[in-house]
């Protein structure tokens, strides 16, 4: 039994990085769904055992920040703020710059691939109306919301999966990161600007900016809402409960059905993060992976170290993706001290930006552009993409060595 938990281990990793099972329709929620179905049948895992492997309060956590963004998405906040962006300046350089702020700030409140989907459609019009190449853009919106989403422990699924396994300060680890991600944010647009200067340099052609609906009740109702959770954060009460308060709170509206926001909801998202659980559980119980921790450990190859760390979390992310990659570290590597755990959410957040398959955030945005009528392509990202993430490494690996919290 033990070996069939080690193949649907490894099948379903292998799964994680191809995206999808040849020659079907399945993805990756599908595959992992697969693999835990097969555990279930053979016994290997039972059903209280893949319940007990979920980590309930680590999805309750993302649930509520879903239905918090669907409040901003019903209020037509996002289509507002995208068409005010895409308009915002004649010169591209400007564009870029001002649709990279305001992802960066958005994605750490809101999650990056939340962003991702709301923001990609909306961009796209706006550029396309405009005749502008909507690549370089649609790298930088990538590049920032992944960027932007490591500031805080809500910003994206593995930041929130890592503060809750090591209960880290929201506030702490908001100091920490802030530095790297400013700077992250400053070498996505560098990168950007540098691997496409001749798309970026025409100036834009004035367009009329179309009116967009929004309902400002709804929409301040959402800021209202934000400014409730980011105070909860300072008090005892757990993160997953505030947000769950707050949540709850929006969805008592006379306006806004409950059934669109709660449908706005990622569940594919949901369900992929319970059965991964489920599969690393199965796989933790054949003692191979702790086996194989205790030689690396004998040779001093301890994860608290960068020299460990950093390309682990590289080759991890751009292969089986960054999510996926946390979980099973996490399950694998119980107690880890504060500072590692910070720099694991830091180094497998901005690992993500290296190639299109690297973060759930740049697969989002390259469906939903295509959807959109703009093409995204694996070079087109890795372009860019590649730069900005080996000097965002480069800089968060020396910001985490003297800060102390990671040994070389």
């Amino acid at each position: 039994m033990a070996t069939l938990a080690v193949i649907v281990f490894i099948l379903v990793y292998l799964g994680m990085a191809l995206g999808r099972v040849p020659g079907l329709a399945v993805d990756r929620t599908g595959v992992a769904l697969l693999g835990l179905i097969v555990l279930l049948a053979s016994g290997d895992l039972s059903l209280n055992e893949a319940a007990q492997a979920v980590d309930i309060p680590t999805l309750a956590l993302l649930f509520a920040l879903m239905i918090l963004s669907a409040q901003f998405e019903q209020s037509g906040f996002y289509g507002l703020v995208a068409a005010r962006v895409t308009h915002a300046a004649r010169n591209p350089k400007t564009l870029l710059a001002i649709l990279i702020i305001v992802t960066g700030i958005l994605s750490a409140i809101l999650t990056n691939d939340v962003i991702a989907f709301a923001f990609t459609p909306l961009i796209c019009a706006g550029l396309l109306s405009q005749k502008l190449d909507p690549r370089p853009y649609l790298v930088a919106l990538a590049g920032a919301a992944n960027a932007g989403s490591a500031l805080t422990l809500i910003g994206n699924p593995q930041n929130i999966l890592i503060g809750q396994a090591g209960g880290l300060d929201f506030w702490r680890y908001l100091a920490i990161a802030a530095p790297p991600v400013l700077l992250s944010l400053a070498f996505v647009y560098g990168a950007v600007l540098f691997t496409w200067r001749k798309a970026l340099a025409a100036p834009i052609a004035a367009q009329p900016v179309e009116p967009v609906t929004i309902d400002r009740f709804q929409t301040g109702k959402g800021l209202i809402a934000i400014v409730v959770l980011i105070g909860l954060f300072l008090t005892p009460l757990p993160r997953e409960l505030g947000a769950l308060a707050v949540a709850g709170l929006l969805l008592l509206s006379k306006r806004l059905s409950s059934r669109d926001m709660i449908g706005a909801v990622d569940w594919h998202l949901l369900l992929l993060f319970a059965c991964l659980f489920g599969v690393t559980a199965a796989f933790a119980k054949t003692g191979l992976a702790q086996e194989a921790l205790q030689g690396l450990a004998a040779l001093g190859i301890l994860p608290e170290r960068l020299s460990v760390m950093l390309p682990v979390t590289l080759a991890s992310s751009n292969t089986i993706g960054n999510v996926p990659a946390v979980i099973l570290i996490l399950k694998l590597l119980p107690g880890l001290p504060e500072g590692v755990l910070a720099g694991l959410a830091l180094l497998s957040t901005f690992a993500g930006n290296l190639l299109l398959t690297g973060s759930m955030c740049n697969i989002i945005v390259a469906e939903r552009a295509e959807a959109a009528g703009a093409r995204l392509g694996f070079a087109d990202f890795a372009r860019s993409g590649i730069p900005m993430t080996l000097t965002s490494l480069a800089v968060t690996g020396l910001w985490l060595w003297v800060m102390c919290l990671m040994v070389l």
